[in-house]
């Protein structure tokens, strides 16, 4: 007799995140007593690698809400008609269990939250501390709507304003942590502001050459932050960060014989390094066959692309693909460090990208 695999059930879910070691303490209790299907909406969409597919049917809606996978819960803003670009999302749980973790809460602290989404992280935040000390700010007044509405059938009600996380909150004086979860190109200033000394900012950032790594900033008694950082994380990118994958390209292709596998580039403490080196420098990337496939460009019209196995093809002005070939040796040469041996520190004259220790600051090379 064959029976059907059993649907996976939200305990599941949360057993499997403290196996993994993502939630401990308190934190498997707050979860427990926040099932994230309160928080998801009737249409939703798997993310595909080129699209976005809709969910049909309540037995796959509880079974993608129940496992460890995204939930894009927006398209298009909210637009009717648009292309099916994902705008919003309820994020990996293995994800938001990772980033409270490091934000390290105390009992009786205040957090901000940037991007209140679906409510969810706030939802577990609030079952932390208590409402009164979590605030969540929202840019998209329906997906706040949506946010406040879900939160209140649960029996929550935070702080909650829309409006745009970069700014500051009004009034709301400094806070003990501040947990962003949208992707930032930089970290705005004015956010680390609104935060005391001694507190913490968790932050996924997404810059021209990786996709996304998450930060954990330690605030210091200069108005500065600086920490490290603490492995990948993808997030759709806060509004007004939202930038062109790539440059346009100038000029006619040039072939040269392949060198360097570009599937090296994806390697994040590489990507960290090369996009402090070359700082502007867009990657993009798809998986093939053999391998994978890389676009690289800059401002000025450069560019090159390269697929695992295959010749290089470089565009416009220099030779772009030698300057990333170049970053390779010298990160080679530095010891190959994984991504959590870099960190960033933040001043209010802008940041940088350090390996090891805060004073060894990557410097742009001379192109």
């Amino acid at each position: 007799m064959n029976f059907a695999p059993q649907a996976p059930t939200y305990p599941d879910l949360v057993q499997d995140l403290a196996d993994r070691g993502l939630l401990t303490g308190r934190w498997r209790q707050v979860f427990e007593a926040v099932p994230r299907s309160r928080f998801i909406p009737a249409e939703v969409w798997r993310q595909l690698p080129d699209r976005c597919e809709p969910v049909v049917g309540a037995d796959a809606w509880l079974a993608l809400v129940n496992s460890d996978e995204p939930v894009v819960t927006q398209l298009d803003d909210g637009a009717e008609d648009g292309p099916g670009i994902a705008t919003s999302s309820n994020s990996m749980p293995s994800m938001v269990a990772r980033m409270l973790g490091l934000l390290d809460v105390m009992d009786g602290q205040r957090v901000l939250e940037i991007g209140a989404g679906t409510g969810y992280v706030s939802a577990l935040l609030c079952e932390r501390l208590g409402d009164d000390l979590v605030h969540s700010v929202e840019l998209d007044p329906v997906v706040a709507r949506q946010a406040a509405e879900a939160l209140a059938q649960s029996g929550y009600r935070p702080h909650l304003r829309v409006g745009d996380g970069e700014q500051p909150w009004p009034g709301l004086g400094p806070v003990d942590r501040l947990i962003a979860t949208c992707a930032l190109r930089y970290i705005p200033y004015t956010l680390l502001r609104q935060v005391r000394t001694g507190g913490i900012v968790v932050a996924p950032l997404a810059r021209d050459f990786w996709s996304g790594a998450l930060v954990q900033l330690h605030v210091q008694d200069d108005g500065t932050a600086s920490g490290p950082f603490r492995g990948g994380a993808t997030y759709m990118p806060m509004r007004s960060h939202r930038l062109p994958d790539l440059h346009d390209v100038h000029g006619k292709g040039r072939a040269r014989a392949a060198g360097l596998d570009p599937a090296r580039l994806l390697d994040l403490g590489f990507a960290l390094f090369a996009g402090a080196r070359l700082p502007g420098v867009r990657l993009i990337h798809k998986g093939t066959g053999e391998g994978v496939q890389v676009w690289v460009t800059r401002e000025n019209g450069a560019g090159a692309t390269a697929a695992t196995g295959e010749e290089v093809w470089q565009y416009g002005p220099g030779f772009l693909w030698e300057e990333i070939e170049q970053a390779w040796w010298e990160y080679e040469a530095a010891g190959r460090p994984d991504a959590e041996q870099f960190g960033l520190t933040v001043t209010d004259r802008g940041q940088h990208v350090w390996l090891r220790d805060p004073s060894e600051i990557i410097r742009p090379a001379r192109t």
